[in-house]
């Protein structure tokens, strides 16, 4: 059995995974970004509309003002939406969402690791420490990852701006960006790598004090007269 301090630190690393995964499942399911633009149809020069999505990683919603025509809000999901224009946006939202789902595998790993760890003592192979160092880590940087692409694909490319075409059964539009700000989803992101860090602190901490116990126990050894040690 392993001892308490092994259990009540695995157990620990495991508990903060785990509310980890928690916040990622919610931010998944919850809005990312929203930017707001005016419009003015065909070639007028005349911004008379708006036009504001809300984007989530599967669904959106868009409200609109005369722009690109009239109608009242709409929900729709992203992908086939973004099939429609292609190009870089539907490139960096997939590759986005697919980061999210291999952080939630590797923080799922993660769990059951540490939990096993807690209740046995396995050798020093990838089911100690390591695994849940690796595992942790992976979650971690590529939550970061997500981070830095997703803001970058909805502020420097035209994701919102193709969603709004899209709707404009086929007459010309000419959007100018009014405002764009990062919703609660986006944000959740940063309590989940700074958990998943927090997980591969507290294996760390075991591990340093078991090292730091082994060499205390092999010391007196080390230390002994020669003449002792012959016999």
């Amino acid at each position: 059995m392993p001892s308490r301090s092994k259990t009540l630190y695995f157990t620990s690393s495991a508990l903060a995974t785990a509310i980890s995964v928690g916040i990622l499942g919610f931010a998944m399911s919850t809005e990312w970004a929203t930017k707001t633009m005016v419009c003015a149809r065909g070639t007028s020069s005349f911004f008379n509309g708006s036009a504001t999505i809300t984007l989530e990683l599967f669904d959106a919603k868009l409200e609109r003002d005369i722009c690109p025509l009239f109608g009242p809000p709409v929900d729709f999901p992203v992908f086939p939406k973004l099939i429609e224009t292609k190009g870089v946006p539907m490139v960096l939202h997939g590759v986005s969402l697919g980061l999210l789902v291999l952080c939630l595998l590797s923080s799922t790993i993660s769990i059951l690791v540490s939990l096993y760890n807690s209740v046995s003592n396995p050798y020093e192979t990838y089911m100690g420490p390591v695994a849940v160092y690796t595992c942790s880590s992976i979650s971690a940087c590529l939550s970061f990852l997500v981070l830095v692409l997703f803001v970058a694909n909805f502020l420097a490319t035209t994701i919102a701006e193709d969603l709004v075409r899209s709707f404009a059964e086929n007459v010309p539009v000419e959007l100018r960006i009014m405002s764009s700000q990062m919703q609660l989803g986006y944000y959740l992101l940063i309590p989940y790598t700074a958990l998943s860090l927090l997980a591969v602190a507290l294996i760390y901490a075991y591990d340093h004090a078991a090292y730091t116990q082994r060499r205390e126990q092999q010391r007196p050894t080390e230390d002994a007269p020669k003449e002792i040690m012959m016999y």
